[in-house]
């Protein structure tokens, strides 16, 4: 544990400051810089993307003022509960949602509007890609949306210079530098574990598409580093950026920024082989430390790796939490209208416990959770559906399980995939907001996964705090011994977790509900042929 009072080291800047831009919140996690398990102050901001021209986007306007504004609820944090403000810190990390596109000139002029990771129409590209490339490339990685401006024939390809990531380039304004965690990197382009950056006989082969059409691909992406590499420092400006008030120092040393799966990794002690986790928000996403290559390629596999460089097999689902959330809120709104007043998180806690009562198999109800395209499932876009045939049984308690089954559905069609390649796995951590309400969420997902699930005490502080753990791992004494070393003995040494065991009636209750959805995949798909967007 950190053996000085919170407010000098506050005052000391003997802290490290984590900052995860996700989809729905900007986070921002102070921690001692010598015991990162001590929090000190956190801050948040609520965001929501914009479906812009049939595109998902997030303003560079709205990145800058959510960022000030989460550092400044940190700041306000820090000095209600410790009486102490931060002028400068130990490190700092910075991490985003992963893939997308963000396209800039030669001066630094932004091209077209942030295409998000939920877009999904890069398929031609993709499937391009992945037959060139011999590897699978999804829709939502940057590789990917750069090849579709191509083949697009887009004016601003014109122009282009520079490519990167939210994360990256959040991190250049603020140092000055264009890097790239590995991790967030290999959400960019294929990367070679050994080498430890970008693939190079698959850079000359993307380099042999368009000769000429727009510069080489390493002119093009963010140098790529490991965990624990000098990433730059604050700059003056980036410290006015950050925080207006003046307060905050630069010169401060940045870790290379990374992505929402890396940090995830990392929050759950998730990094070495035959570990895996699930990160569950607006998106869900499973990861999996490889011990050997996967004897396949398989479209509902990326290949990306860990912030160290190791590789990792990743089950994404572009869709999590939110329609779930949604249903939510209805209830909430129900509790105020009838007088009752349960606030959010009591709602949350009432479904969740009596989603524990249901049928096993969900009493035959079917939760489609697709507010966007999933590529799993084969849709390019997404329509939420409640569906149920006459004979099954509407219970609140199956509506509920049905909806905490459907974050898990399209998940459990890839884990499957895992399966099949023989893939080992040791430990399976969870974490996010849905875990916070204790052995639900987490026991459905042992379900669907027929293993072991452990959730942490991190699991609702999520990527900000693994981030944030990166930072301190910059400038940590402990650091040489690698970064699995550094979090199995510095980070988790005392760590308490809890586990949930696959129940069988459960296990056998989940796998009836995922035929079920696999079968009525095909309604969904008839919904979005037949139901437009919009009103």
């Amino acid at each position: 544990m950190a053996t000085s009072a919170p407010g000098e080291l506050i005052r000391s800047g003997r802290t490290a400051l984590g900052i995860e831009l996700g989809s729905t919140r900007i986070k921002a996690c102070l921690v001692a810089a010598d015991d990162p398990t001590t929090v000190l102050a956190v801050g948040s901001h609520e965001w929501e993307n914009e479906y812009v021209d049939r595109l998902w986007t997030y303003s560079l306007d709205a990145v800058w003022s959510g960022l000030q504004a989460a550092y400044a609820d940190l700041v306000a944090d820090a000095q209600r509960r410790h009486d102490a403000a931060p002028t400068t810190l130990g490190a700092i990390g910075v991490s985003a949602m992963m893939h997308g596109y963000l396209a800039f000139d030669a001066a630094g002029e932004m091209l077209v509007p942030f295409r998000t990771w939920r877009n999904t129409n890069t398929g031609p590209a993709a499937a391009e890609l992945s037959d060139l490339l011999g590897v699978n490339i999804p829709l939502r990685w940057s590789v990917a949306h750069l090849r579709q401006a191509v083949l697009d024939d887009e004016p601003h390809i014109a122009r282009l210079a520079h490519v990167t990531t939210l994360a990256g380039h959040v991190h250049e304004r603020l140092t000055g530098r264009r890097v790239l965690g590995v991790g967030d990197a290999s959400g960019m382009f294929p990367i070679d574990s050994a080498a430890v950056d970008y693939d190079e006989d698959l850079v000359a082969r993307f380099d042999g598409l368009a000769p000429g059409v727009i510069p080489p691909l390493r002119a093009l992406l963010p140098e790529v580093l490991p965990a624990g590499a000098d990433a730059g420092a604050l700059t003056a400006a980036g410290a006015a950026l950050l925080d207006p008030t003046g307060a905050l120092q630069p010169g401060i040393p940045l870790c290379p920024p990374e992505g929402d799966a890396g940090t995830g990794m990392v929050a759950t002690n998730a990094v070495a082989p035959r570990t895996g986790n699930v990160s569950a928000g607006t998106s869900i996403f499973a990861m999996v430390v490889l011990e050997h290559p996967l004897a396949h390629t398989h479209h509902e596999l990326d290949l990306v790796t860990t912030p160290a460089g190791d590789p990792v097999a990743m089950v994404h689902c572009n869709n999590g939490a939110s329609e779930l959330a949604a249903w939510a809120g209805l209830f909430t709104r129900f509790s105020a209208a009838s007088g009752t007043g349960l606030d959010g998180d009591a709602v949350f806690d009432v479904l969740f416990r009596e989603a524990l009562t249901g049928d096993a198999d969900a009493g035959g109800l079917l939760a489609y959770n697709h507010l966007a395209g999933e590529p799993i499932a084969g849709l390019t876009e997404g329509r939420p559906l409640f569906v149920r045939t006459p004979d099954s049984s509407l219970t609140l308690a199956n509506v509920m399980r049905a909806q905490l089954y459907g974050v898990f559905g399209t998940l459990a069609l890839g884990m499957r995939v895992l399966d099949g390649e023989g893939v080992g796995l040791d430990r399976m951590f969870a974490h996010g907001g849905m875990f916070r309400t204790a052995g639900v969420a987490q026991r459905f997902l042992a379900a669907a996964l027929d293993a072991p699930v452990a959730v942490g005490d991190t699991a609702s502080e999520g990527g900000a705090w693994g981030i944030a753990v990166l930072a301190a791992y910059l400038v940590s004494p402990q650091a040489g011994g690698g970064l699995s070393t550094y979090l199995d003995e510095t980070v988790f040494a005392d760590a308490a977790t809890t586990v949930a065991d696959p129940d069988p009636a459960d296990v056998a209750g989940f796998a009836a509900y995922l035929d079920r959805y696999r079968a009525g995949l095909a309604v969904e798909a008839a919904a979005v042929a037949a139901l437009t967007v919009g009103r």
